[in-house]
């Protein structure tokens, strides 16, 4: 392998012929990605009195015997209900070279139905976050916030990063990179810790600005790919004076002013922005693959959809505040195939957009 950085996707398939990313089935179609790859759903789902991290020097099975309330098949498909908690181990596991750690999020698609998923391991004591030279089994807990979901074994939530040494660029080398190839458009270049992005509510054509998600609505089938009506689960928000009202408790889609720009030898991840400007969180799936964006990929004005929720009071949200931030790491090589190039990628050249699984108005 080579120095430091976010490993590309011939290093991942790499770790999966060493032994070090080991599957229970073989590898599918556009399940490694660029800078990443597709974590698969097993065979079982437990449902959980709570959510819980096994901690150091215990394991997620010994766990899932203090707090599991029953098992659940899915080889058959079956509902993950809205408001519950469950644990369902998963397809890959884990014997990472020393020096070699790892972070999960969720996929975009799971983001934005609101799908709490986050990646547990045997003695971890972090959501998401796993230790250099971690071996063993990795598992997804799943807690649906909006919609209950049906799901079924192969089905791919969450997505996993691994990376050798830290390659974050500071702000006087994000600075440099922009100057050099343009990060974004749109808006101006607010580096502090990354790149800062806002969002859009003056739309440059008509009034939507964004979508609620509706408190009481069916099942959301994830193999059913634009075959649900999006009046169903979501409430279009609509405004010409360039603000709204977040609700507390209610989950929103929105979209950043800002078209962002991944170029071919970076990767990035969304984070949250300081606690201090407001009571919401924004985006729950945080990873930008290299390539997003990018002219030679398809890319040209990308722009981030924004996954938001409202905490405990109402609050005002004005066009172009700043809500977000990029940070932006080296990958470790030039990734073999870019975001949006020669492969499937639903959100290339986006804008506002739900997932994957509405039907397109």
């Amino acid at each position: 392998m080579t120095g430091p950085g976010v490993l590309p996707a011939q290093q991942i398939r790499a770790l999966i012929e060493a032994g070090a990313i080991g599957l229970s089935a073989p590898l599918d179609d556009g399940q490694v990605q660029p800078a990443s790859l597709d974590l698969r759903l097993g065979d079982v789902a437990y449902r959980m009195r709570a959510s819980f991290l096994a901690g150091a020097g215990a394991t997620v099975a010994e766990r899932l015997a203090d707090f599991e309330m029953h098992r659940i098949d899915l080889t058959g498909g079956a509902v993950l209900e809205k408001g519950c908690v469950y644990v369902v181990p998963l397809m890959e596991r884990l014997a990472l070279p020393e020096g070699v750690a790892a972070v999960a999020n969720a996929k975009s698609s799971t983001g934005r139905l609101d799908l709490l998923t986050r990646a547990i391991t045997d003695g971890g004591v972090e959501f998401d976050r796993i230790r250099p030279g971690y071996h063993g089994p990795l598992y997804a807990e799943i807690c649906p916030r909006s919609f209950s979901v049906l799901v079924r074994p192969g089905q791919r939530l969450n997505q996993i990063r691994f990376r050798r040494g830290q390659a974050v660029l500071d702000d006087a080398e994000l600075t440099a990179l922009h100057r050099a190839v343009g990060l974004v458009a749109g808006g101006p270049a607010v580096i502090s810790e990354g790149l800062g992005f806002s969002v859009d509510l003056k739309p440059e054509t008509g009034d939507l600005v964004g979508y609620r998600a509706k408190p009481h609505s069916g099942v959301i089938d994830l193999d059913r790919i634009g075959g649900h009506d999006p009046a169903e689960f979501w409430e279009e928000i609509r405004t010409d004076r360039g603000r709204i009202i977040l609700d507390p408790g209610a989950f929103y889609i929105l979209v950043s002013r800002e078209s962002v720009h991944i170029p071919p030898d970076y990767a990035a991840e969304m984070a949250p922005y300081l606690a201090m400007v407001g009571e919401f969180r924004v985006h729950y799936a945080g990873f930008f693959d290299p390539g997003f964006g990018h002219e030679a990929a398809g890319g040209t004005g990308s722009r981030g959809v924004l996954e938001v929720r409202c905490h405990e009071a109402p609050f005002v949200l004005e066009h172009g505040q700043v809500v977000g931030r990029l940070v932006y790491e080296r990958m470790a090589a030039r990734p073999e195939t870019l975001y949006g190039a020669g492969i499937a990628s639903n959100y290339q050249g986006q804008g506002l957009k739900l997932s994957k699984h509405f039907r397109a108005r």
